[in-house]
């Protein structure tokens, strides 16, 4: 617990951990331990609410585990991080994909520390929950249990502040749960049952949904701190039964949640619906008219979103207008893009919204990193073609300045992709006029490498007659195994199973293999027709075309159909159409 001392400590331990693969010091280093852990657990309060003291016992719980000393996984996430994980954008920590980053480590001694820990500690959980410094050790000590429900329902309900009777029976008393939910209001306590909800076993998880937080997730919601909690309630519900209770409580408050600020709330509830696939069209519907009202146009809901901070501290809302060359709102920019990731059919006003913003307004959007992740969104939503192309007509004149900024190089390329012919060509032209300019930055040769706007400066014939023979490949692709008109379906069934959208990466790859194809082939035409007349070059540039195409519709089938296992009468008639 000494300033200087600490630090030996800790060191010590790393050395410790450098020798516990070596099969002759493991069971010496094993009685080191077990000595250390003797001493702690006779009177751990002191040491856990210490500030050097609470470092040096989470070490010691990370050496019990097997896991680095230095772990910032273990040791508290950043809070960006647990947002992305609240929000389906990233896999959680805790769900044993960090298992390869385990070393040998002493099981029994982690359960014998945490477990005297909480005995010795017992009677004084109210101090111990509100704590800075036990709150930090009372998180890693869970989050090195995450897995063992058999521990964790031990343990949880001791720190929720239950007694005996109610430990054993798995059960809330009305006064202990009421001063629990006054304590959750506590910046200490609030972090701790962030991550108690998040490791809880099922049945737990569930008692403390129906016996303790009931009733309460608004007003927990209204509070600053609180309303972390409610974030993490809603992040991992486990069924559709769950969201329901939840709905009820908050799915009619978003306006509310909006004017105290408390966006995450909303965020994470939408997440939530997409993951359990319940309550989407209603969450779109909700957001749609927390936002505006049955008398506006949807026009406004877009904007609106994208500056929330702005438009909801804005007395007269009803005269509210575009903030020119004000910061994008950072959660705004998540729902929006969470938003159109549902079925088309449900976000017909996002849609409208979107396509019918200013063409300055496009811009400034696709300006702002925060506005430039909505317009990709978008640009890869269930969305109508038509639709897409009337927003990036919109950018027309301005790809070569988005494509030299980072953020707006993504963008680019998803217009890119998104539109016809005229279009592309277009944007080859702009990116070819800052070609020099562009080469220079870290995304440049990516991105000229990928819209082949070497070949456009070279070659513009055969680029146009590539691009179409791309798109012809995708559409025979599509038309062959009905892709593109069970995509959104597919995406539902399997939206963020593994932090990211599949469905999504799938038609990613059958795109690579297509392109990957076809620009081979045009390696081989490159080499060929500069041998030849110019007549012929042209017959053979069409040629080889027909023939890469057919070759990359193939090479994308033989990939498709061997990462998917489609019913035998699709799978006969899809080899009958490429036959034909």
């Amino acid at each position: 617990m000494d300033r200087s001392g600490s630090h030996v400590a800790e060191t010590a331990f790393k050395s410790l951990a450098r020798h516990v693969q070596d099969t002759e010091a493991y069971t010496i280093i094993e009685d080191t331990l077990k000595m250390i852990c003797k001493v702690i657990v006779v009177n751990p309060l002191d040491l856990i609410c210490n500030c050097y003291g609470s470092h040096v016992l989470r070490s010691l719980l990370c050496l019990c585990k097997g896991v680095p000393l230095d772990s910032p996984e273990f040791h508290g996430a950043k809070r960006s991080k647990v947002l992305a994980e609240r929000l389906n954008l990233k896999v959680s920590h805790l769900d044993g994909n960090d298992s390869q980053h385990l070393q040998q480590g002493f099981p029994s001694l982690l359960k014998f520390l945490v477990s005297g820990m909480m005995n010795c500690t017992k009677e004084d959980m109210k101090t111990l929950q509100v704590d800075q410094y036990s709150s930090l050790v009372l998180q890693t000590a869970l989050k090195l249990l995450a897995g063992n429900d058999q521990e964790l329902l031990h343990i949880i309900p001791v720190l929720l502040g239950c007694n005996k009777e109610n430990l054993a029976e798995g059960k809330f008393d009305m006064i202990v749960a009421g001063e629990t939910v006054e304590s959750m209001k506590e910046p200490a306590f609030s972090h701790l049952m962030e991550v108690i909800l998040e490791v809880a076993p099922e049945s737990l998880y569930n008692d403390m949904l129906t016996k303790l937080l009931k009733n309460s997730l608004f007003e927990l919601s209204s509070h600053p701190c609180g309303n972390f909690v409610v974030q993490a309630l809603i992040s991992h519900a486990r069924t559709k039964d769950q969201m329901e209770l939840i709905w009820e409580e908050l799915g009619l408050k978003f306006a509310d949640l909006f004017g105290m600020g408390r966006s995450g709330v909303i965020a994470s509830l939408i997440a939530a619906c997409q993951r359990l696939q319940t309550h989407e069209y209603k969450c779109c519907e909700a957001l749609a008219t927390a936002v505006g009202s049955k008398n506006e146009t949807s026009k406004f809901i877009v904007p609106r979103i994208l500056f929330l901070e702005s438009y909801f501290s804005y007395e007269d809302k009803s005269s509210w207008s575009w903030p020119g060359g004000a910061k994008m709102h950072v959660m705004g920019s998540l729902i929006l893009q969470a938003i159109f990731k549902f079925q088309s059919e449900w976000i017909q006003p996002y849609i409208l919204s979107i396509t019918s913003m200013d063409a300055e307004h496009v811009l400034e959007a696709a300006q702002d990193a925060r506005g430039a992740r909505v317009i990709e969104a978008f640009l890869a939503s269930d969305a109508s073609t038509k639709q897409k192309r009337r927003l990036v007509v919109k950018l027309r004149g301005h790809f070569g300045e988005l494509a030299i900024n980072l953020s707006g190089s993504f963008t680019v390329e998803r217009c890119f992709n998104a539109g016809n012919l005229s279009l592309r060509e277009a944007i080859a032209s702009e990116l070819l006029a800052v070609r020099t300019e562009l080469s220079k930055t870290k995304q440049g040769p990516h991105l000229l490498r990928t819209l082949d706007i070497d070949r456009y400066a070279t070659k513009p014939d055969q680029w146009r007659s590539k691009q179409a023979s791309k798109q012809s490949a995708y559409n025979e692709f599509f038309v062959a195994f009905g892709y593109s008109e069970s995509k959104s379906t597919k995406r539902n069934k399997l939206l963020y199973n593994a932090s990211m959208d599949t469905s999504e990466h799938e038609e990613l790859n059958i795109k690579k293999d297509i392109d990957g194809s076809l620009i081979s082939t045009s390696v081989v035409d490159d080499t060929s027709s500069e041998k030849k007349g110019r007549k012929k070059r042209k017959r053979d540039v069409a040629s080889e075309d027909a023939v890469g195409s057919n070759k990359a519709i193939e090479k994308a089938v033989k990939n498709f159909l061997s990462s998917s296992t489609p019913d035998k009468k699709r799978h006969n008639a899809s080899k009958q159409r490429l036959k034909i």
